[in-house]
């Protein structure tokens, strides 16, 4: 959510952003918003005036019931109870009033980074940087699943009969590396100053409606029936929500957090043959960084949150790049996102393991996440970003790391945290 002044002082500049996002049905909102808000503070300058005018009353009543004046007193006591019933009427308008202007406003996209590309859809998203050298071996690299079932390590079927379709079930050393991974890129992050944090995985609704935007809740967050109470998508949900309503001393930024969570996403909508297996399903494991800091720092963060990611492929030999999200790519939320892509050897291209955001002070804003500076208080910036996610990973790992006879190699950082240095296939 943007601050309702600049929405006063440059309503242009948000028309703007909103046809940059392709968003154009949205247009009409920032009027909306200008009118609203006009009636609001009107609302607002009336009941003032009349509370104050209440308030003289009040000691005038005195002074003429000690004179002796009582009709006039009693007069007056009419008048104030009339005014009384008009406060009443217009603090019930005003609520009606505010609570309308922040649906609205809670829908108008947030500004936009100037570096961001314009473009309408992710086909437009840009590649900004490779990091290794993309390798295709000389023989054929099988789809993941069929490459984790000659290890007995992944049981779909069962899954399907459990959960139904988007479960599965891990095993053996498939389920081992899976856990490696998620330990490694713990310790990873900790290595790199990050406090570990293990959050709530359900939050309440005002949380959900502080982090993302009412699209982004529909398409995914499963809700608990009966309870005010829904599962997490990502851990940076609960964890940015832990500063709901917070002043925060400004000596304590910047905050840095890496959270381990399970991950429940509704995934809905029709997707492709390279989404079949484990690429897009309803839970997973996530390792997640988030970090809350002053406005000016936040695209210094910015670049270091991405690079963490990048450093922690790169460790274990496999092949990434990034890529700048266009505009129209770009939930409301965040000002600027680069997505971390890795190499498939089997489909010769890139796909998303990860994604690094920054959203300004859009959710510090709605959630009420303030700093108590030297001069004045201000609301944070929060920025998160995806450290690992196994289910994507194992996609990666397995694909970069399979030889000819079908065993997989283990990077040496894997090794302690695998127990084994080569998964030998089974079948």
């Amino acid at each position: 959510m943007i601050d309702i002044k600049l929405i006063r002082e440059n309503p242009d500049l948000v028309r703007e952003n909103i046809r940059k996002k392709f968003q154009d049905a949205k247009l009409p909102l920032v009027d909306q918003v200008l009118e609203l808000d006009v009636k609001n503070r009107q609302i607002k300058t009336e009941v003032q005036t009349l509370l104050a005018k209440r308030n003289a009353a009040g000691k005038q009543i005195g002074g003429l019931m000690k004179q002796g004046k009582k009709e006039e007193a009693e007069a007056l006591k009419a008048e104030m109870a009339a005014d009384g019933a008009t406060i009443e009427k217009l603090s019930a308008e005003e609520k009606t009033v505010e609570e309308e202007l922040t649906k609205i406003m809670m829908v108008i996209p947030n500004i936009i980074d100037a570096s961001v590309p314009i473009g309408k859809s992710d086909e437009e998203n840009v590649e900004v940087q490779r990091f290794g050298e993309p390798v295709v071996p000389d023989f054929e690299i099988p789809y993941h699943t069929e490459i984790m079932e000659s290890f007995n390590g992944i049981d779909l079927d069962s899954a399907r009969r459990v959960a139904g379709n988007g479960f599965y079930y891990l095993m053996g050393g498939i389920a081992q590396l899976h856990s490696a991974i998620l330990t490694y890129a713990r310790d990873f992050m900790i290595d790199r100053g990050f406090t570990y944090c293990i959050p709530p995985f359900m939050i309440r609704s005002n949380v959900v409606s502080g982090v993302m935007s009412f699209a982004e809740m529909e398409s995914m967050m499963y809700k608990i029936e009966g309870e005010d109470l829904f599962l997490i998508g990502t851990s940076e949900h609960s964890m940015i929500g832990k500063f709901i309503d917070q002043i925060i001393p400004e000596d304590q930024l910047p905050i840095t957090l890496t959270s381990y969570s399970p991950c429940f996403r509704k995934e809905k909508g029709a997707h492709g043959l390279e989404e079949r297996g484990v690429y897009r399903i309803h839970q997973f494991e996530k390792q997640e960084m988030i970090v809350i800091c002053k406005p000016e720092d936040s695209m210094e963060w910015f670049d270091k949150l991405w690079q963490n990611t990048v450093d922690l492929f790169r460790s274990m030999d496999i092949p990434v790049r990034t890529l700048e999200c266009c505009s129209g790519d770009l939930a409301d939320l965040k000002v600027k996102s680069v997505d971390v892509e890795a190499w498939s050897p089997r489909q010769k291209k890139y796909f998303e393991v990860g994604s690094c955001s920054t959203l300004g002070d859009a959710q510090a804003r709605r959630l009420k996440i303030r700093v108590n500076g030297k001069e004045s208080k201000y609301f944070a910036h929060t920025l998160n970003n995806t450290v690992v996610a196994p289910p994507r990973m194992l996609i990666a790992f397995l694909e970069n790391h399979l030889q000819a006879d079908g065993s997989v190699t283990i990077p040496e950082v894997l090794r302690p945290y695998c127990h084994f240095d080569k998964l030998e296939p089974k079948k």
